[in-house]
């Protein structure tokens, strides 16, 4: 598996980093479904509010372009 790691500026290196399959530990935690459903609604909350800004910020630029034009 390969890893790009990241430097204290934030970029990543070039160099990867191999880290053996062994090394990794697996861990069996039980998963709340309705913590994921959540999340998941949030997210779609998220996704529809930030596409409802867009297209305000969309219809108000054309909208002030068409006022601008017909001065």
């Amino acid at each position: 598996m390969e890893v790009k790691s990241k430097t204290n500026s934030g970029q990543f290196s070039e160099e990867p980093e191999f880290i053996s399959e062994s090394s990794i530990t697996t861990s069996r935690t039980k998963v709340d479904l309705n913590n994921l459903i959540k999340k998941v609604k949030d997210e779609e909350k998220r996704s529809k509010r930030q596409n409802f800004v867009i297209s305000a910020a969309a219809l108000s630029a054309i909208a002030v372009f068409g006022i601008i034009l017909t001065l």
